[in-house]
């Protein structure tokens, strides 16, 4: 009996180990799963913090993706090409899984993104096409060429062009850095409106910049290298010495961004122009990317419209990209953008019309105070009272 008590007393301990050690196996095998997750990298190389912009794009797409449980490193380019680049390489030595790229230089990238691919690493166009190479996995921007239709209509409804008013009213045309593959499409949007009032003589640009027979392959020509505010500034100077000291009045300047914006009132204003801002006096300014100044500027009267791009948005489903590919599931698409070497896959999302009171026939044209409302931007930074 002593015997057979000894036996089952050895079978319990050892069904209590195996039981035990199960358990333990299986807690094991979770805890690493968790620890892999948290070893995967993203890496995000944005093209500058000197401009607004990036700075909150960079920090809403970093907080995004660690809400995921993924490890995220955040990096400026400086808008130098050869510190992306070497950014990008870093991130591949470091053992990036994804690498998201907004180009400072959507040609000069090519190289580096190509050494990640090749490297085992997806690499996702953030807002700026990656241009002449197949190493891109995927593309998540806005509407490109609908921000040039915003732009435009916004200064078609101004200038009474829609109702057949036939000017002649003088504008500048400006577009974005010869660089930036966006900035064609977002003038491409833009031009596909107004050249018809160029070559009928409604709309001049006393400059010369632009005339009747320029071709939307001419953008480059009325660029802002880098999309700099001082370069638009001294652009915009050069531009006003064709005013005659504003006898001759400018009725409107389309800007494709709101740092060139800024430049070109800079430029009015310091050169004494006499025209008053929130008066009929002063042109109609275009924009893009609801930066805390222009709304600031457009309360002011001094610029009339800007485009609004949610980055909050863009950085969400950008992140949703991100941890969809790293939990091995496929990313859906439904749209294509042509990079030069093949349509890439790619997400396109919706942008809005900002002016200072919106309209309410537009559910897409909306007020400085409604982007407040929405948590973007608080209205002590905008000065909206």
């Amino acid at each position: 009996m002593k015997s057979w008590k000894k036996v089952l007393a050895v079978g319990a301990v050892l069904a209590t180990t195996l039981i035990v050690t199960g358990c333990s196996s299986s807690r094991t095998t979770s805890s690493d799963k968790s620890t892999d997750k948290k070893e995967k990298l993203v890496y995000i190389s944005m093209p500058t913090e000197a401009e607004e912009r990036w700075v909150k794009d960079g920090n809403e797409l970093k907080k995004q993706i660690k809400k995921s449980g993924y490890k995220v490193d955040l990096t400026f380019a400086q808008d130098k090409v050869e510190q992306q680049n070497s950014d990008i390489e870093n991130a591949v030595n470091k053992g990036a899984a994804i690498i998201v790229v907004a180009a400072k230089d959507g040609s000069a990238v090519g190289p580096a993104v190509e050494k990640a691919r090749d490297a085992g690493v997806k690499v996702i166009s953030y807002d700026r096409l990656i241009l002449d190479t197949k190493a891109v996995d995927y593309y998540v921007t806005f509407q490109l060429e609908k921000t040039g239709v915003w732009e435009s209509n916004y200064l078609i409804e101004k200038l009474g062009l829609d109702k057949g008013k036939k000017g002649p009213f003088n504008v500048e045309l400006f577009t974005g850095s010869a660089d930036d593959n966006n900035a064609k499409y977002f003038f491409k949007g833009a031009w596909e409106l107004l050249q018809p009032y160029f070559e009928s003589g409604a709309l001049v640009s006393p400059s010369g910049k632009v005339t009747k027979n320029f071709k939307l392959e001419n953008w480059q020509d009325i660029s802002i290298d880098s999309w700099k505010m001082e370069k638009a500034q001294s652009e915009m100077e050069s531009r006003l010495a064709k005013y005659n000291g504003g006898k001759t009045h400018l009725d409107a300047v389309l800007s494709p961004y709101d740092g060139i914006s800024k430049g070109v009132i800079n430029a009015i204003e310091g050169q004494g122009m006499p025209w008053k801002p929130g008066t009929d006096q002063w042109p109609y300014i275009t924009g893009q990317d609801a930066m805390v100044t222009a709304l600031s500027d457009i309360l002011d009267g001094k610029q009339g419209e800007t485009v609004w791009k949610d980055t909050r948005a863009l950085a969400t489903k950008v992140a949703e990209v991100c941890v969809t590919i790293l939990d091995g599931k496929k990313v859906k698409t439904t749209e294509t953008m042509n990079n030069n070497k093949f349509d890439v896959p790619s997400i396109l999302l919706d942008s809005k019309s900002v002016t200072k009171n919106g309209a309410s026939d537009a559910k897409d044209t909306i007020s400085v105070k409604d982007v407040v409302d929405s948590g973007y931007v608080t209205a002590e930074k905008v000065g909206l009272k």
